[in-house]
């Protein structure tokens, strides 16, 4: 049996943390950002973590076997 791949896209925007919970980044800091306010601008920045809950995780599970 063949090696799966891992997903490209899924390679660059997710990190696993040592509890094995998912980092990421949060959307929406890439265009249009005048009529942003900055706090706004100030919470996006910060990273987010999946919850282990999250139907999400197990998405990102398949995308990353190896992970």
């Amino acid at each position: 049996m063949p090696k799966m791949k891992s997903h490209s896209g899924a390679k660059k925007r997710f990190k696993k943390t040592a509890s094995g919970k998912w980092k990421h980044r949060k959307a929406g800091l890439r265009h249009l950002l005048t009529d942003m306010s900055a706090k706004r601008g100030r919470h996006l920045r910060v990273k987010k973590v999946l919850k282990k809950a999250e139907n999400q995780s197990r998405v990102i599970k398949d995308y990353l076997p190896y992970e």
